[in-house]
């Protein structure tokens, strides 16, 4: 097979491994500073001039797969040459030799384990990082030992978190074979009571299973990431012994589409309550001779709707404008990240930090009056619970989960999707009634102790494991 890749970000590293580098004839990106450059030693070419060299396929190394496989289609490429990463388990894996698994702690001999004692969970991750979906798993972790059960965790892709789960006596098992192979294909997973799958990425690993063991799906995942997904390879999920939930309404209603008999609970992270904070007893900061701070956390891309809220703040009257600060808090080393800081250049009142520590950001919403969470879509974001439990009211796009649960000028605020002049509307209200903001944020504190606490976490999680076991 001779191969196009088109990506050459995040997901192009996660998944180069799989292609020798003879079999990939270029990359494609639609970067101008990329283009005519080489990155592992493979030439880097406009998407428009890749095809004409002699490719059998082009798989797509990123999550806009909708639009760049219509980029494509309008060039002229067929469609039954086009795959996704998630196609990788049928294009390329047989006939492969695999990755060695790597084990961590006493991760080898608790697999290994047969002795009659309580039960035997596995969960699995699809990465490592310090991410939403991959906490929320490390605090299930914690709280299943806690209470006795035997716990492995388990990853396709190795990260910073590894550290933190094996220091708090959770073995771990690294096997990048995940990112491609079934569960029948995995037979190390085979010694467990229960198997935990996080994120839609493990819908290929459950099309083929061994269904005398329990599986608990937990799904995070917004309407975009399913772009990617076979719906026949989706379709093949036997739903014998398998359990769905769903953080919140937008996963649940985005697997809907493709496995309507399925069932989907609801399962919501729970988020650690920062001690000592000087603004978790007090609430939110407030002073009339300060300038109100809006703060906005998250990966600069078009999903995140970052650009909605630079539309806002253009809209803004000059005399509400002077009287705000709006921090855009993540990583902005992309396209669409230049674009919004060309935008942005006559407004001093916007301010780009860049990616920061985890620290960082409980600092920063300490010292914000409001969260602004404009996405397109988004399950559940974290940094929302995260503002509430800091006493920050949030301004949150009605495309967003956790929209579900806010009362609107309540406890927070909402926001037509898109809509810059809805937004500027709510940040004008926020300036001009500021007085009011400080009880708002004790309400907003109130909707994360009711919901998103670790507390209520654990009672939900454990109730569902029993009845999953």
């Amino acid at each position: 097979m001779r191969f196009l890749l088109f990506g050459t970000g995040d997901y192009y590293n996660r998944f180069k491994k799989w292609f020798a580098q003879h079999e990939v004839l270029a990359l494609l990106d639609n970067s101008v500073q990329k283009q005519y450059t080489e990155i592992d030693g493979l030439s880097v070419l406009p998407p428009k001039e890749g095809i004409d060299l002699p490719y059998d396929s082009i798989v797509i190394l990123s999550f806009y797969v909708e639009s760049m496989k219509k980029q494509l289609l309008s060039l002229g490429v067929e469609e039954d040459r086009i795959y996704h990463f998630y196609d990788l388990h049928e294009l390329l894996l047989k006939g492969r030799e695999g990755w060695p698994v790597h084990y961590f702690l006493n991760a080898k001999e608790a697999i290994e384990d047969k002795s009659p004692k309580n039960p035997k969970i596995l969960l699995m991750s699809n990465e490592l990082t310090l991410g939403g979906p991959p906490i929320a798993l490390f605090h299930a972790a914690l709280i299943l030992k806690g209470k006795g059960y035997r716990v492995v965790f388990a990853s396709m892709l190795d990260g910073p978190l590894r550290e933190r789960i094996t220091e708090n006596g959770i073995p771990v098992v690294v096997d990048e074979n995940l990112q491609v192979a079934v569960m029948k294909e995995t037979e190390w997973v085979n010694t467990f009571s229960l198997i935990i799958c996080n994120t839609l990425n493990f819908h290929v690993f459950l099309s083929e299973r061994d269904t005398k063991i329990p599986v608990l799906w937990w799904l995070h995942d917004a309407r975009f990431f399913y772009d990617g997904v076979n719906k026949k390879v989706i379709s093949r999920i036997s739903l014998d012994h398998l359990k769905s939930v769903s953080v919140g309404p937008v996963p649940a209603k985005a697997i809907e589409e493709f496995l309507p008999d399925m069932k989907c609970g609801e399962l919501l992270y729970g988020v650690e309550d920062v001690e000592n904070s000087g603004v978790k007893h007090g609430g939110i900061r407030y002073d009339k001779h300060q300038k109100i701070r809006f703060i906005t956390i998250g990966f600069l891309e078009d999903i995140k709707g970052q650009d909605v809220l630079v539309d806002a703040v253009k809209g803004l009257s000059d005399a509400i404008r002077t009287q705000c600060e709006f921090y855009i808090i993540g990583h902005d080393k992309t396209l669409f990240g230049e674009r919004i800081h060309k935008e942005s250049e006559e407004f001093p009142e916007i301010i780009f930090t860049g990616s920061v520590s985890r620290g960082e950001i409980h600092r920063l919403l300490e010292a914000s009056d409001v969260l602004i969470c404009p996405s397109r879509q988004d399950s559940m974001p974290t940094v929302v619970a995260e503002a509430m439990m800091h006493f920050v009211p949030c301004i949150v796009s009605d495309a967003v989960g956790t929209a579900s649960y806010i009362r609107d000028g309540r406890d927070s605020f909402l926001f037509q999707s898109g809509n810059a002049q809805k937004l500027a509307e709510k940040i004008t209200w926020c300036v001009c009634s500021r007085d009011r903001l400080k009880h708002i944020g004790k309400l907003a504190r109130k909707l994360y102790e009711t919901y998103f606490s670790m507390a209520v976490f654990e009672d939900k999680l454990l109730e569902i494991i029993q009845k999953t076991l």
